[in-house]
This record gives C-alpha cells, structure tokens and sequence, in this order.
C-alpha cells in the first residue's frame, strides 16, 4: 500500500532514474533508495551516475515484479514506478511492451503512470508504422505485447494468456498517463502529452515551484497539485495554487490539491501553533487549508487515441 493521497497502490518494475530538471533536486525516491541499499534491499543495489542520480538509484528493470499485479484480485488504482521514471531512455522498449501486456491483462485494475519524459511515451505508443504496409499508430508496439504473452516468446510473461491484442482495445482503456510539470520552463511537456494515446491525460504540478500562465490544459483530463515536503522544500504561493484552479476550471480538467508543503505548514499557524506542530509536517490534511483550496476531484475517463 501507499500515503500517496492520489492512488492505493505502487507497483516497480523497474526502479532508479536521473535528474533532469528542477524539479527532481530533492527527489523522494532517490534518498528512499539511498537507504534501502544500506538496508540490503535486493533491488537497490546498483548505483547509479553520482552526477545525476545516487547509490542505488541506477535504472534496473526487474522482471520478477512483472506478475505481481496478476496476483492482486481486489481492484485499485496504482501507481506506476513510484520510485523511477517508466519512460527512462534506458527502459528496453521491450520491457515497456511486457509492462503493457501485464496492464492490458489485468483490466479491473487502473494504472496510473508519471513521467517527466512524456516526448519518449508519445513516440514508443504512437509507434507510427515504417514497414511500408501502413498500420495505424500503435500497431507494431501492440504486436509487442501480444508477444509478450505467447508462452515460447523470449519476452513471455508467466501467467499472461496469449490473445492480448484481440481482448484490448487501444488505447487501454485502464492506464492513466502524466506527466510531471513544476514550472513554467517546462510547459512544453505538457504539448508531448497530448500527443501520447491514453485513457487519461494528467498532469502532476508537483512540487509547484512557481506560476504557470501558459499552461495549456486543454485535452488533459486531471491536474494534480502539491507542494514540496522533506528537507530542502521550496515554498509554494497559494496564488499559484489558485491560477491553476481557475485554468482548470475554464478547461475542464478535475483537480486534486495534494498537499501545501513543507514550508507552507511551517509558517502557517492554526490555534496558536504551526501546522507542522499539529503534526502535519507535509502540509497534506485539508482540514489545515483555506476553504476553497480543499477540492480533491478525479478524472472521467476520456480514451484519447
């Protein structure tokens, strides 16, 4: 299970990632990495490029975590690489096609992917045809995951049931995708997305590290945001928070506050002391929030191809 306030449930099957932008300077899940390799954890052991990434946050796909959701009967949502990036340059597309095969067989479950590489997501699933005999988008990527479950492929996922292709439609209609947006220098990902196949389309503006007034939300379908908790959080402005709102009011995508951050619950007293003090150090209890700041909504599913 998980505290992430947005899903039920995380599922890795790869973990580790790289910095790329802002808003990866104090990225939770590489400290969480960093002492899960001191505690043994087999899964983190490889190191990764100390210049953007850390002990144990090397990219390593693992594929002994492929079935896990295979062997979750009650339906939830889930998280998709908590602690890595599904997109990486160093993801096999491969690997992505198995990751997809176990999604597209486990429909009562709903996947919700993040990524701040969403220009990689759009071109592996629009998989535009260069065989000369003209598929539709996606095609050849779905060829991969049938693959993936036919029993005497090299890629076979034990457990999958072969006819994959047949029993999904496409884009699945079970699998969120985002992608993390924290600034306005970083809008432009926003532009991939839409151009990427997926149920749902949303953004995660977390952590908020300043205002967006060119963030296009039209065909995005849910607007995550939060600010930035743990040691060295950046402030967030509530007049940022409250742009947003209004963007996604005017377009239509749902919107869930997660959290004020760490510095907001800091320097915000409530009955004499700090939210903090109150024991809310994230700043995520609405309970502590303006009234207007309290909305916490999900997305319709929209199928866009």
């Amino acid at each position: 299970m998980t505290n992430i306030q947005w899903t039920e449930q995380t599922w890795n099957p790869t973990t580790g990632c790289d910095r790329i932008s802002d808003g990866c300077l104090n990225c939770y899940a590489l400290s969480m990495a960093k002492r899960l390799k001191g505690m043994g954890q087999a899964k983190y052991q490889n190191d990764g490029d100390p210049r953007t990434s850390g002990p144990g946050f090397a990219l390593t796909t693992h594929p002994d975590v492929l079935t896990e959701p295979l062997r979750w009967s009650k339906p939830r949502k889930v998280f998709v690489n908590s602690m890595s990036d599904l997109f990486h340059a160093r993801v096999p597309r491969e690997f992505l096609a198995r990751v997809f095969a176990v999604m597209a067989a486990t429909p009562q479950h709903t996947y919700q992917i993040l990524t701040k590489r969403p220009e990689r997501a759009a071109r592996i699933l629009t998989d535009l045809c260069q065989c000369g005999v003209g598929h539709p988008p996606g095609e050849h990527f779905r060829a991969s995951m049938e693959w993936a479950a036919t029993s005497h492929s090299p890629t076979y996922v034990p457990g999958l049931e072969h006819g994959i292709y047949h029993r999904s439609s496409w884009p699945l209609p079970n699998v969120w995708i985002g992608t993390s947006i924290e600034s306005a220098d970083y809008v432009r990902r926003a532009d991939a997305l839409r151009d990427t196949p997926a149920a749902v389309r949303f953004i995660s503006a977390e952590p908020l590290l300043g205002p967006m007034p060119n963030l296009d939300l039209s065909d995005i379908d849910w607007l995550i945001i939060g600010g930035e908790s743990g040691p060295g959080a950046r402030p967030l402005r509530i007049d940022w928070i409250e742009d947003l709102l209004v963007n996604a009011a005017e377009t239509g995508a749902a919107p869930f506050v997660k959290q004020l951050g760490s510095v907001w619950a800091r320097d915000c007293t409530i009955n004499g002391k700090t939210v903090a003090a109150h024991g809310d150090t994230k700043g995520g209890n609405p309970d502590y929030w303006p009234a207007h700041l309290r909305v916490r909504e999900y997305p319709k599913a929209a199928a866009h191809g």
